[in-house]
């Protein structure tokens, strides 16, 4: 694996932040426009998976950075389970929410998968950064 020197060359973070655009420009819409606690919670778990990786990157410790990739998948089923009151709301259509879904599996994936490298480098003894 090439060698990270900044959090926005990850592609979980990328692809966080890409999430994280399309839950805006969906909460803008129509009534959930106007749903202020759901538009809030949703705009600011997507904000959490970025800003966690970002985070967990800048503090310099695998066992840290683990620690707060952790919280960025977590916040990817936050996203996830919003997903749905968002459709029982009629906020989002069922393609809507097919893709945003998708997004937060993905998203979930790349993050965990980065995590089991990063174990994997500590039982190598090797150091990401």
């Amino acid at each position: 694996m090439a060698k990270i020197t900044r959090f926005e060359d990850m592609l979980s973070w990328q692809k966080a932040r890409e999430l994280m655009q399309h839950v805006y420009d969906a909460s803008k819409q129509g009534n959930f426009a106007k749903d202020f606690e759901l538009r809030g919670q949703m705009r600011g778990a997507s904000i959490s998976i970025m800003s966690n990786i970002a985070e967990g990157f800048e503090r310099g410790g695998d066992n840290e950075f683990i620690q707060f990739l952790s919280t960025a998948k977590a916040s990817c089923g936050e996203v996830r389970s919003q997903l749905y009151v968002a459709l029982d709301q009629g906020y989002v259509t069922p393609v809507q929410f097919d893709g945003l879904y998708t997004e937060t599996i993905d998203v979930g994936r790349l993050i965990a998968g980065f995590m089991a490298y990063l174990r994997q480098s500590k039982l190598r003894g090797s150091k990401f950064k």
